[in-house]
């Protein structure tokens, strides 16, 4: 299960926050969330403080969106881990 929550919105920026498990269906549904606040040209900044588990799908979406310059804030030190990528 997951939860986005606005936490807040204004001219320049949106904030989200993302709770529970990003996994599976949700995945989809935060990129669905996200290219709608990207869409207004808003800077998008997902607080992630409250998710606990992120599947290979999540990971790849969060990685997709730091390309797109959207900012993650208070993330756990075992989601910082899975987001870094592995250079061979």
């Amino acid at each position: 299960m997951l939860r986005i929550s606005v936490i807040d919105d204004s001219e320049k920026d949106i904030r989200l926050a993302v709770e529970g498990w990003l996994t599976g269906p949700w995945v989809e549904e935060l990129r669905s969330q996200s290219d709608a606040a990207l869409s207004q040209r808003k800077a998008l900044t997902l607080d992630l403080a409250r998710l606990w588990f992120v599947d290979a799908n999540g990971v790849t979406l969060l990685r997709e969106l730091a390309g797109k310059r959207v900012a993650h804030e208070n993330c756990s030190a075992f989601i910082s881990e899975q987001l870094k990528e592995t250079k061979l």
